[in-house]
């Protein structure tokens, strides 16, 4: 019998928290409600907001913030945010449908190209849970103002962090030489690392 297939006791009960939670708070996204109740605090209604990976997050981000910019690559979910936008009263407008091609070149995919919009500084919050994570974090970076937010979701299988969720890092490094870097980055960064036990959700703050 493959006992591996099975998840373990205290997995199975945290999987059964954040379902509840998502359950009983239909709005939220699928963050960790610890990546949730941090952004209710850091978030400001004047904050400029790239997202990459559009989805629950975009309304509830737009609402939240002056103004979000959200860029998505699959027809369904842009047209799904699009209607998730009206029925909020926020601009349908405000997720984009671009190709995440190249692939070979993600750094030249209109996808990723969608930062070019923002000056050095200029964003406040960037939130990557889309394709091409890397480079998108490496774009990111320097666009984010001081004081600026950078969030990634199911960093656990990104980046080295104690963590019980699936897939985790722990004591084995970054992913590639690509997560290597954006560590290195990151370093001196205040990091608000949350997890449910199931998914990750890594917050850092720039200085």
């Amino acid at each position: 019998m493959e006992f591996e297939s099975f998840w373990p006791p205290r997995r199975t009960f945290d999987r059964i928290a954040s379902e509840y939670y998502q359950r009983r708070n239909p709005s939220v996204p699928w963050l960790t409600r610890g990546a949730i109740e941090a952004l209710t605090d850091l978030l400001r209604s004047t904050d400029s907001c790239l997202e990459w990976g559009a989805g629950k997050s975009t309304a509830w981000l737009g609402s939240r913030v002056q103004r979000v910019v959200s860029v998505e690559h699959d027809p369904v979910w842009f047209e799904r945010v699009q209607n998730q936008l009206a029925a909020n009263g926020l601009d349908r407008d405000s997720v984009r449908l671009l190709s995440v091609e190249p692939n070979d070149r993600p750094g030249d995919s209109p996808y990723v190209r969608a930062i070019d919009e923002f000056g050095d500084g200029q964003l406040d919050v960037v939130f990557i849970d889309g394709e091409h994570r890397a480079v998108c974090a490496l774009e990111a970076i320097p666009k984010l103002a001081s004081g600026g937010v950078l969030i990634i979701d199911d960093v656990q299988s990104l980046l080295d962090h104690r963590t019980s969720s699936p897939h985790s890092r722990w004591r084995l490094g970054p992913v590639n030489a690509d997560w290597e870097k954006i560590a290195g980055l990151l370093r001196d960064w205040r990091l608000i690392w949350t997890s449910d036990g199931f998914s990750d959700t890594a917050i850092w703050i720039k200085p």
